[in-house]
């Protein structure tokens, strides 16, 4: 006996699923064959959103004398109105009287708020005395106009009082001449310092990209120092180009920059490749000897106007300075060593801790052409400072006063604070 197909099949019992809907509504929605259909949850209630006040500033209310004052004031102008209309002159009189003393009396306080926000204080005192210069003038025209000694009646004489009127018309276009070069001149300050604010600005956003493009020539991705003798040229034509465009405090950022990313300083590098080595401590070795540097100053400082600036911790060796203005510089921890001070003004700068040499100051020695330095005795390794200018340089050890005085010249020894007694001038001149 054959089985029928559809009774290996267990029954399966038709139950129906409960949907809830958006609107509160539950229909009966028949299920497919081997379809689980899920109830779903009802949505929370959203809440409204909130509403934002607005708040006004809030305006002073009128006090109970001014509101009064106010009507009073109304009801004179009414009286003084119907007292014309009526031909009543009495009555048109006290209107008016009383209208200008109550509104004399409502405005004098706000009168004094506006001279004393208005009217600057320097020029309140002057208001004051040409008011009561001019009245003493009027004054004097009308009582010398009186020839009768004997008589009370005061004459005026009208045409001196014309002339005075005329007077005081010209001083006034005179007056208001001044003060339209007074406006053009606080223009003319304005707008220059809004130039001068403008031009720090840009010259920032200029500096701001030149640490960008330096640092994108001589690291790689992994960001460690990779300066092919190409880009050490471009990088040397940029530090070049923007020496030349920026002040003083421009090139200090730009030096403290340069410095404080070693890449002034001479580096270890291989033989075979040229690339910086690495000196176990999580830097890259440096080399007074054979190292090279990813960018060389040069005569990049040449006559350059430091006066005032902050170089602290600067790497400024072997850097041409002849007659750079280095006056009132922040030089704490500078290294000048080898560095070409010739002519240059160092009046009241900070030289403590300054690297003038290396070595001992007896037997260390300024720069040659000819000679290597030598880095253990000093010899040849120090700057040249003849013909410098060192009055009243601040904070100068002994090792720097011997070494200065022995290396700067005859002219120099005579600025140097402390003396050079006692040192001779190896210089010989």
């Amino acid at each position: 006996m054959t089985p029928e197909n559809n009774s290996s099949q267990p029954n399966r019992p038709e139950s129906n699923v409960t949907v809830e809907s958006q609107n509160g509504a539950s229909p009966t929605v028949p299920p497919e064959s081997g379809t689980i259909v899920a109830t779903a949850e009802p949505e929370k209630p959203v809440p409204p959103p909130p509403t934002r006040k607005v708040l006004l500033p809030q305006q002073p209310e009128q006090t109970t004398a001014e509101k009064s004052g106010s009507a009073v004031t109304l009801g004179l102008i009414a009286a003084m109105i119907f007292g014309l209309a009526n031909d009543n002159i009495w009555l048109g009189l006290f209107g008016a009287v009383g209208a200008i003393g109550i509104s004399l009396r409502m405005m004098w306080p706000n009168w004094g708020k506006i001279w004393a926000q208005v009217i600057p204080p320097t020029w309140r005192t002057l208001i004051i005395a040409c008011f009561g210069l001019l009245a003493g003038i009027v004054g004097l025209l009308m009582l010398s106009s009186n020839t009768d000694p004997e008589s009370r009646n005061i004459q005026i004489n009208w045409d001196a009082i014309g002339a005075l009127g005329e007077l005081i018309g010209a001083l006034g276009q005179i007056l208001i001449a001044i003060l339209g070069v007074y406006v053009a001149w606080r223009q003319y300050v304005i707008s220059k310092d809004l130039t001068i604010q403008q031009n720090r600005i840009t010259q920032q956003q200029t500096i701001d990209a030149y640490f960008q493009g330096v640092s994108d020539l001589a690291l790689d991705e992994q960001g460690f120092l990779e300066d092919w003798p190409q880009e050490r040229a471009i990088a040397e034509g940029r530090t070049a180009a923007i020496m030349s465009s920026v002040d003083a405090e421009g090139k200090a950022k730009i030096l403290r920059f340069l410095s404080q990313s070693r890449l002034v300083t001479p580096l270890k590098r291989d033989r075979l490749l040229g690339r910086p080595i690495l000196d176990g401590d999580g830097g890259y070795a440096e080399d007074r000897d054979h190292g090279i540097r990813v960018i060389d100053l040069n005569v990049m400082l040449a006559g350059a106007d430091l006066a005032g600036t902050d170089l602290r911790w600067t790497d400024l060796s072997e850097a041409n300075l002849v007659r750079a203005n280095l006056s009132k510089c922040d030089l704490v921890k500078a290294n000048l060593s080898r560095a070409v001070l010739y002519d240059a003004n160092l009046a009241r700068a900070d030289m403590r801790a300054a690297a003038l040499f290396y070595g001992s100051a007896e037997t260390a020695s300024p720069r040659s052409r000819t000679e290597f330095p030598n880095y253990q005795t000093g010899e040849h390794t120090g700057a040249v400072v003849e013909q410098a200018d060192f009055t009243g340089v601040k904070r100068l050890s002994e090792e720097q006063r011997y070494y200065c005085c022995a290396w700067c010249g005859s002219k120099s020894r005579e600025t140097i604070p402390g003396g050079c007694e006692g040192i001779p001038n190896k210089l010989g001149r």
